[in-house]
């Protein structure tokens, strides 16, 4: 069983910059995508921004210039260097691994990190 662990998450004002970290745990069959995904209060969860095996990447249009997500393979880590933060970029932050194997795709979720931008 694949086990997602956040963390990096915390309080900062804005124009401020915070680095999260999903660490993945267990095996891994065939190739994965990684992401992050963020939930505002009384707001669906969105994607900020994805990351294939093969290194391309895609960003949420509020996030692009600002956001960079970036993956250790030897880790099995993904990142997400978040800089210029603004208050609206408060959310839960959730990262996400789907592996595709056999034909089948395997989602796993992590639990969450909260971050706050507030002066």
């Amino acid at each position: 069983q694949v086990q997602l662990v956040e963390s990096g998450g915390g309080l900062v004002q804005p124009g401020g910059s915070l680095r999260l970290s999903c660490a993945a745990s267990g095996k891994i069959f065939g190739s994965y995508t990684m992401g992050w995904y963020r939930q505002a209060p009384g707001k669906q969860r969105e994607l900020v921004a994805g990351i294939t095996s093969g290194d391309s990447t895609n960003y949420a249009d509020s996030v692009k210039g600002r956001f960079t997500i970036s993956r250790d393979n030897a880790k099995k880590t993904v990142y997400l260097q978040m800089n210029s933060l603004k208050p609206e970029d408060t959310a839960v932050y959730y990262c996400k691994l789907v592996s595709r194997w056999l034909g089948n795709d395997h989602v796993y979720w992590g639990q969450g990190t909260q971050v706050t931008v507030s002066s």
